[in-house]
Parts: structure tokens; sequence; C-alpha cells
């Protein structure tokens, strides 16, 4: 059974090329244009194995999306990783990521972090 990624990022061709980044790896990959769209598809009780956020998105920000989602899972831990241009790491910390990565510095770290936050929950 494939782990599923919740990939929340609001500009379409980075959600595109990452899905299929993400697919290359084997992962099934569920992607939200907006904060809300994510906040309905946790509220809908759907199952993720980790979630990748951006901080900027329209409705609902990253570090909103992260506290809800903190909030309504607390004990599912499910890993949460924001990838994002924001210089927002400290804010995010605080809202319960598991990690932060900037853009686009820390693009080759992306694949190899995944790996070891899904390994963690296996």
């Amino acid at each position: 059974m494939s782990l599923t990624i919740l990939y929340v990022e609001d500009h379409k061709l980075v959600a595109d090329a990452m899905r299929e980044a993400l697919e290359a790896e084997g992962w099934r990959v569920v992607v939200c244009l907006d904060g809300a769209a994510a906040v309905s598809r946790i509220a809908s009780g759907a199952r993720y194995d980790l979630m990748i956020t951006d901080n900027h998105l329209p409705y609902v920000d990253g570090l909103d999306l992260v506290r809800y989602v903190r909030r309504m899972k607390p004990s599912a831990a499910l890993p949460i990783l924001m990838f994002s241009a924001t210089d927002c790491r400290a804010d995010a910390e605080a809202a319960g990521v598991d990690v932060f990565l900037q853009k686009p510095d820390d693009t080759l770290k992306l694949i190899p972090v995944i790996k070891q936050l899904l390994n963690r929950g296996a």
C-alpha cells in the first residue's frame, strides 16, 4: 500500500511538478490549491501519512492550517513539513510543524526529509 501525502500549494505549476516528483518516489499525492480545501480534506476524515504545505495560501494560510491540523488530530501525530519561500521558521515551529524547509534553498533536501518523516511514522 502506498503512502499518501497531502500537498498544499497555491501555484498550480509548482504543485503539478511537485506531485510528479513525489509520485515518482511511489507515493500517492493529493493536491489542494488553497488552505480552505486542505481544511475540508482534513475535516472529512481522510487519512494522510504526511502533509506538506506552503505558508502563503489563499483563504487559510499555512500557519493557520498547521494549527488547525494540530487541534483536530493531536493524537494522530500527522507529520507536517512546511516548504515555503517565506522565512517563517520560528512561527511554523511554534504552530507545530515537524520540519521547515525554505524554498528554493532547501529543495534538494525535500525528498530525503520526506522519507525520514514517513519512516518515523512506520
